[in-house]
Order: structure tokens, then sequence, then C-alpha cells
């Protein structure tokens, strides 16, 4: 009889929201706080998280009210929600039903994501210009997530079943949490070390706080650092992180990374058999073209009777023959010819006269050198005695004969004497000496 105490749990979770609903104070609330883990439902539907520095509570907006909202809402934006709160009896977890949202600026996680973003962007981490090409037939993968759930789960078998040849390597790595970036970066690092073709760093979908080791500045530039071309895939479509901007690809899931990083087994074979088809097809049009080229050669008259190629040579050399023994009959009468005017000539019937001829020439060029050299010497005797006849007129010495001297003091000539004054001793330079005198007297001229 005591078992009639005892309540199921749907009684109990029912109980509740009929006391929630019912609730005055609970049938029309207004929260602010910031957005995490939100997630658009493909039929129109938010689900999300509305959080404050403490607390959170889950939050859901049916499409009837989300269509109205005019703002793209992000996780890590603040926000202003009007509803009412009830029990989700399934779960007994109680809930917000959104009726209203409005912006209400943003959260820190958000602000930091995008500073940090607006940063890197300007550093250039993001360029085009530095993204690696991922080989379209890699021998090795890396991959960086949690060694369980769900991400590396759908990695390997995804790769496993589109390229089973490719070999896989796993660095276990922490991806949320205080040590999760160190841990992420280390293993960047570590993966240098093994020769990988292609690196997958990620996760799967969860939080913006779940994700943000993805977001943190140390990683973003390992990742950039990174020799390794790279493919971020981290969480859901929905989710962008700053790994997802500065990594060479970013895949909108971890089975979309896998299946960005190896080709399809079934579309290689299906191009290999392709290609194949097109190489023999190639090859046998080139047997085929040559074949018929061969056949037409064959059929060709030179090769039924070779004999009238020939023919046509030796026609040919005749009439080339016959030109040439033409021509040196020519060449051989013309050099005749001149052979014959050259023995006819004045020179050599009477050499003699040629000598004669030169004898004459040569001696009037003789007389023509005295003549030119008489010339020459006479009109050089005429310039030498003008020259000599002038200095003979300015030489001083001629001056002094005709009765004149130089007067000197202290071995200066003296013109004027305005120089001299009473008891120079002055020198009187003669044709036949000197003479010392002593002025008595100074007297200037009217």
């Amino acid at each position: 009889m005591e078992e009639n105490k005892y309540i199921t749990v749907s009684q109990l979770n029912r109980y509740i929201k009929y006391k929630v609903d019912n609730d005055e104070h609970l049938e029309r609330v207004f929260l602010k706080g910031e957005i995490s883990n939100f997630k658009a439902h493909t039929r129109g539907h938010f689900y999300f998280t509305l959080k404050d520095e403490t607390s959170r509570i889950s939050a859901i907006m049916f499409q009837t009210n989300a269509s109205k909202v005019k703002f793209q809402a992000v996780d890590g934006m603040k926000v202003l929600v009007t509803g009412r709160i009830s029990v989700y009896e399934a779960t007994g977890a109680y809930q917000i039903y959104v009726e209203e949202m409005l912006e209400d600026g943003v959260g820190a996680l958000y602000i930091a994501y995008n500073q940090l973003k607006e940063k890197l962007e300007k550093e250039g981490l993001f360029a085009v210009s530095h993204k690696k090409k991922i080989p379209k037939i890699p021998k090795r993968i890396g991959i960086i997530t949690a060694p369980t759930g769900a991400a590396i789960k759908d990695i390997l078998s995804t790769i496993k079943r589109r390229w089973p040849l490719c070999e896989t390597i796993l660095f276990p790595s922490l991806v949320q949490g205080e040590y999760a970036k160190d841990n992420i970066v280390n293993n960047i690092e570590k993966a240098e070390n093994y020769n990988l073709d292609v690196l997958i760093i990620g996760r799967g979908g969860g939080s913006i706080e779940d994700l943000w080791p993805f977001n943190e500045e140390i990683v973003a530039r390992a990742i950039y650092k990174c020799t390794i071309p790279t493919i971020s895939a981290v969480g859901h479509e929905i989710d962008f992180t700053i790994s997802d901007f500065v990594a060479d690809m970013r895949a909108p899931t971890p089975t979309g990374a896998a299946e960005m990083a190896v080709p399809n087994i079934t579309d290689v074979q299906v191009y290999l058999n392709q290609v194949n088809i097109r190489l023999i097809g190639g090859i046998n049009n080139i047997i085929s073209k040559n074949t018929k080229r061969l056949n037409n050669i064959k059929e060709n008259a030179i090769f039924k009777n070779p004999r009238r190629m020939y023919e046509i040579k030796e026609q040919t050399f005749d009439i080339l023959y016959e030109k040439l023994l033409k021509q040196m009959n020519i060449f051989t009468e013309r050099k005749i010819h001149d052979l014959e005017l050259l023995k006819s000539s004045f020179v050599f019937k009477n050499p003699k006269s040629l000598i004669i001829n030169k004898i004459y020439l040569y001696n009037d060029v003789i007389k023509r050198i005295n003549i030119n050299k008489d010339n020459i010497l006479n009109n050089k005797i005429n310039i030498y005695t003008n020259l000599l006849n002038k200095l003979e007129i300015l030489n001083p010495i001629t001056t002094i004969k005709r009765g004149y001297s130089i007067t000197k003091k202290d071995d200066h000539v003296i013109s004027s004497v305005k120089n001299i004054e009473k008891d120079d001793v002055i020198k009187n330079e003669l044709t036949d000496g000197y003479l010392e005198c002593k002025v008595l007297k100074v007297t200037l001229n009217d």
C-alpha cells in the first residue's frame, strides 16, 4: 500500500509545469543576457542559451516570433528578451519561450573575437596569397582533435571510406578549456616532424565558450606559421572561428574536412577508367592515322616504279652538266681574249719605252723638288732677316751707341727724375762701361 505514495517522473514534471505556467510572475518575463550556443533550425526556430556572468537559461523562439527579428543573432551578442517561463516535460528543464528579442550591445567574447579578427586581418594573416594548396591525393594526414568524441570518429570513418590508401596520424589534444590553446599549439609544432601532406585541426560543435581556444591569437599564429597545408574544421557550418580565416582551407564540419582532404576512391576509379578509355582511343587513332598514311605512301607511283624517280634526276643532271660545260667554255674564251690583248699591248712589244717614261717622270719630280727647296729656303732667309732687323732696332745697346745711356738706382732703371733725390748714388750705363755719379741737384722740366 505504501507504493501509492510514489509518483512517476512524468507526473512530477507535469505538476511542476502546471505550477510554473500558472505563476503570474513567470507569465511575462523581461531578461537581458548574452547569447551562447545559438542555432537556427531549418524550420525557422531559434534555439540558444541566455547567460550572464554566473547563470544561464535555455531559450527557444518559435518561427512566428523569430521571423520578426531584424538582426542576425550570433554567439556573444547581448540581447533583451521578452517571454514566458515554462517547463519542458520530457527533460524536466525549465526554459524561456521568447516572444520578442532586441539587441543590447555585444558580449565581451564577441568584442574580443572581432578585435583579434581585425588585427590579424590587417597583418595579412588571412591573405589569399599566403594560402597553401591542399594536395589532391595526400599520402599522410595529421589530425589535431580530441581522441574521443564524434569529430575524430567522423574524420577517420570518412577518410577510410573515401581513400583507404591514406595514412592518418592522430595528435590527441584538448579542444576546450583553459589549457586547450597551449595544447593545440604544441601539437601543431609537433606535427611539423611527421612529413604530413595535410593537417586537419578542429572539433565538433559547441557554445562560443567551448570553441574559444580556436579564437586564441597564439593558435592563429601557429597555424599561420605551419608549413603543412591546413584545414580548419571547428564546430558546425554556422560557426566561424579565427582559425577558419587563418587556415589554408575552412571546412563546415569535421566530416567536411575529411571530404576536402582526400579524394573519393570511386571518383578516382571512374576518372582512371575514363583516362584509360581516352588513352586507348588516342593510341588507336594514331595507329589508324599512321596506317592510312603508310598505305598512301605504298600506293604512291614512286614506290611502285622507283626507277622513274632516278630518271627525272638523271635528266636534271644532264641539263645542269651541259650548262656547266657551256659556262666553262665561255669563261675560258674570255680569259684567252684578255691574254691576247695583254700580249699585243705597247708595253709588252716595247718595254724599254716604259722605263724611259718612268725616268722622265723621275727627273721631273727631282727638278720640282729642287725648285721648291730653293723657294722655301729663300723665304725662310727673308723672314729671318726681317726679324733680325726688328731686334736690332729694339736693342738698347744700339741706342746707347748713338750717345744715349741707361740710368739705374739700386739696379733699377730710372725713367723719371721724380724717382731720384739729392745725394743719391746712381749708375749710368754706356757702351763700354759704367759711371757712378752722385746727384747734386734734381730739376724737373717745365
